[in-house]
């Protein structure tokens, strides 16, 4: 089997599928627990132009990536053939291939990238590759798989072409999206519903603040994190920590050692505060869930130790400044902030942050507001550059 290799750039035409970033809402870590999460997909996205080619060479480029263009036969994909940035495009292709579809005599494609969705800043960049990729070929092939069944085919990639063991949140996230709305979804069921904000009509705002920290959920951190879950279920005798409640953690404390005490404890409350988010959201309103969204962030930096002092300081120096709500979002070890803030509090907040950082002698934050957005789609034919 023959690994991928590189091909000069070219001149394409072709048509555009994109697929949104996401933002988390609440719900850390509790994903590939079996536990419930509230992403919601954002107005950042990535475009896949594909052009058709007569033969079974799948070649990928990207404006984001420096270097020559990949390409690969059809017939040679797996997870060992595809690697760096590529993988989270070509690994879909194996991926759907996996998961059933027939591709023995399909003819490949150019597939052209660019997003605007900042790369390691925890709003899921490689979901967006993988499901614009995927409802992409999906079309293309005539494969039939519904948007959940492609939101799979992208976390077999990220889990087995990448080597990134997430859940299938932010994939579910992108594929699922509506605008104004969030994603409720029960990782064990993949049952999802969408959740209305009501932001817009309460003049609100979701305030992202990118802390630059940059992270890599394939090194070691969050491999570890997950480790110590699956050893806390093991000591429960069951297979996931969604089997489990917070009224279990009295028993659990006596079976485990104390840090794996705290990792499971940040599952089990924070499965509990995505719940009572909905429902709050539902009762009351977006106003109402900010000491939730707190305590989601209190409970990743003191159980289950994925925050950094940058993440920090954002979140403190946001909440003196008025914000109902903060907490880091993504899987931690660097990345975003989010903040729900009133609409006119925007960019005082934002201020608070920079100047707070340059006072600590960090670097520059960037600050940005995201909006509910529509999941993947296929959109107008375009020229690009490959």
């Amino acid at each position: 089997m023959t690994s991928a290799s590189t091909a000069p750039a070219a001149q394409t035409l072709g048509h555009v599928w994109s697929a949104p970033g996401r933002v988390n809402l609440i719900g850390e870590h509790t994903d590939y627990n079996g536990g419930l999460v509230l992403p919601l997909a954002i107005d950042r996205r990535t475009t896949c132009t594909m052009t058709p080619r007569d033969d079974r060479i799948l070649r990928v480029s990207s404006e984001a990536a420096t270097g020559a263009a990949v390409q690969i036969s059809i017939d040679d994909l797996s997870p060992d053939a595809v690697t760096g940035w590529s993988a989270y495009a070509l690994g879909v292709a194996w991926a759907l291939q996996e998961l059933g579809a027939d591709l023995s005599t399909v003819t490949g494609f150019d597939i052209s990238l660019d997003s605007d969705v900042p790369i390691g800043a925890g709003l899921s960049s490689s979901a967006a590759i993988e499901c614009a990729v995927a409802v992409a070929l999906n079309e293309l092939w005539s494969l039939g798989f519904t948007p959940m069944e492609l939101a799979r085919a992208g976390r077999l990639a990220e889990n087995s072409a990448v080597g990134a063991p997430t859940g299938i949140m932010d994939q579910a996230a992108s594929m699922l999206g509506e605008l104004d709305h969030a994603v409720f979804l029960d990782c064990t069921t993949e049952v999802a519903l969408t959740v209305p904000l009501h932001l817009k009509e309460n003049d609100l705002a979701l305030l992202i603040v990118d802390t630059r920290v940059e992270h890599a959920h394939a090194t070691g951190g969050y491999a570890e994190r997950r480790a110590s879950c699956e050893k806390g279920a093991a000591a429960m005798d069951v297979t996931l920590l969604s089997e489990l409640s917070v009224d279990d953690l009295p028993i659990l404390r006596e079976r485990v050692d104390e840090e794996t005490f705290r990792r499971v404890r940040h599952v089990l409350t924070e499965n509990q505060r995505v719940a009572d988010t909905v429902d709050v959201l539902r009762d009351k309103g977006p106003l109402a869930i900010g000491e939730l969204l707190c305590a989601s962030h209190a409970s990743m930096r003191d159980d289950f130790g994925i925050s950094v002092p940058q993440m920090d300081l954002a979140v403190e120096t946001a909440m003196a400044n008025r914000a109902i709500g903060a907490r880091l979002t993504g899987g931690g070890f660097g990345g975003s902030m989010v903040a729900l803030v009133h609409q006119a509090d925007v960019e005082p907040i934002s201020a608070a942050i920079a100047s707070a950082f340059a006072a600590a002698g960090y670097g520059e934050p960037q600050s940005f507001t995201v909006h509910a957005a529509p999941g993947a789609h296929r959109d107008d034919a375009a020229a690009t550059k490959a």
